[in-house]
């Protein structure tokens, strides 16, 4: 089984449940296995040391997990357009697998959530993938073969998938955001069977 390791950050749990939607569509691709990561929180004031395992939720990603990945999911909550910090500070760690060209013709997808309909899902979707395409990764979106493209009133993109979350953090995945979490998943998987030279 080629895993596809599905990475994100999540501080209300939507973009952690975008992940397991797409962790789904990763494992109907046959011979594939999605392999759900985290990032620890980033302190703002001083450093801090999270514990190894966190308290609940996917364990926290390492260095190998990326490296050993037959292709990437890459999820963040949306912050003034730009990815997470903590999500960013891990990639900036990732120097190691840029110097081997580990990750070169792997390919990657994005995907995001964020508390306001035009609060820059698209400017974040994008800002993920240039640290994968230093990496020499192969961006895979969401063609509008998906229809849910056509006629979502709440997330989604040709970027990636998206959630609208709501000024309370409360709103529950739409059934378009559903679908395209999956076919994205689906899409990645896919891919990486064309590129591992599997039928």
């Amino acid at each position: 089984m080629a895993e596809i390791l599905v990475l994100y950050y999540s501080r209300h749990g939507r973009t952690a449940a975008m992940a397991q939607l797409v962790a789904r569509g990763i494992e109907e691709v046959a011979g594939m296995q999605a392999r759900l990561r985290t990032v620890p929180e980033v302190s703002t004031v001083c450093e801090a040391v999270a514990d190894n395992i966190p308290t609940e939720g996917a364990p926290y990603v390492s260095i190998d997990d990326l490296k050993a990945c037959a292709g990437l999911a890459l999820g963040s909550p949306t912050r003034f357009g730009h990815m997470a910090a903590a999500l960013k500070f891990f990639l900036e760690q990732t120097s190691p697998l840029w110097l081997s060209g580990s990750l070169i013709g792997k390919p990657a997808t994005v995907f995001t959530s964020t508390s306001s309909l035009h609060g820059g899902q698209e400017s974040t979707l994008l800002s993920m993938m240039l640290p994968l395409l230093h990496h020499g990764m192969v961006i895979c979106g969401l063609p509008y073969s998906e229809t849910d493209l056509l006629h979502t009133r709440t997330g989604g993109s040709p970027y990636g998938a998206s959630h609208h979350d709501g000024a309370d953090n409360n709103q529950a995945i739409s059934a378009e955001e559903h679908r395209l979490c999956l076919a994205q998943g689906r899409r990645l998987a896919e891919l990486a069977r064309k590129l591992e030279g599997q039928p």
